[in-house]
């Protein structure tokens, strides 16, 4: 009655490698946030990579930094969901699709709401910066991309781990490079931007995959129980 079941969006082949890949993520996340709580200049790491400033980099490497910021603003991170939203559905992947809208979501609004509780600034008491929602924002869609591309291709634990920690690595890196040189984080707040999604992103995935089995399950399967009870007794 149920048909065949949706492939999952967190492969099992990787879900004890991500999830605690996760939990080590969010503990970085939360001690970063502790460490740099209310301030406002560079901690020692950030000082020892780079001190952000508004021309840390100039052209033409400017305008690539630019461009890439861009993917991380309203408009640009739009046009991105809806394009991998799309490509999930036309891959027939409709729990890829809601993993695209929560699982990027919920990594940006963490990181929203982790700003607003660290309190941690740059350049202006105005400018909250720890974590990089931009940086949290392209790995996680970098994230669910890899994820069902280890699906598709039937990937191992091994081979799948590194797909998705490679995807999210270059999709940080490229994010954190222009978000640094532009001067609008710390090199520590792109950290922790990129072990927000990766904590995340696989817990949404879980979820995601939890809550479309009961769906697809529960209600299927109860209205044939039900008739089977009915014609036993009928039989009696």
């Amino acid at each position: 009655m149920t048909g065949r079941a949706a492939p999952a969006v967190l492969p099992p082949a990787l879900r004890g490698w991500l999830g605690l890949i996760g939990a080590l993520a969010a503990l970085v996340v939360v001690a970063l946030g502790v460490l740099y709580a209310g301030h406002s200049e560079p901690g020692r790491v950030d000082r020892w990579i780079i001190r952000p400033t508004a021309d840390s980099v100039r052209p033409p490497w400017r305008h690539v930094a630019l461009a890439t910021d861009f993917l991380g603003e309203p408009a640009g991170a739009a046009m991105l969901v809806v394009a991998a939203v799309t490509g999930c559905l036309l891959l027939r992947r409709p729990r890829a699709a809601v993993l695209v809208v929560a699982g990027v979501g919920l990594a940006v609004v963490t990181a929203t709401l982790l700003k607003s509780l660290v309190g941690r600034t740059i350049h202006g008491d105005g400018n909250l910066s720890y974590p990089s929602g931009h940086t949290a924002f392209l790995t996680a869609l970098a994230l669910v991309v890899a994820l069902l591309a280890t699906g598709r291709l039937g990937l191992g634990r091994t081979a799948g781990t590194v797909l998705v920690l490679a995807a999210a690595l270059v999709a940080g890196a490229a994010m954190g490079w222009a978000q640094v040189a532009l001067g609008a984080h710390y090199p520590t707040d792109v950290l922790g931007g990129w072990c927000t999604a990766l904590a995340v992103v696989p817990a949404t995935a879980w979820l995601v995959d939890r809550t479309a089995d009961r769906l697809s399950d529960g209600p299927a399967d109860r209205p044939v129980e039900g008739m089977a009870d009915a014609g036993r007794r009928v039989r009696r």
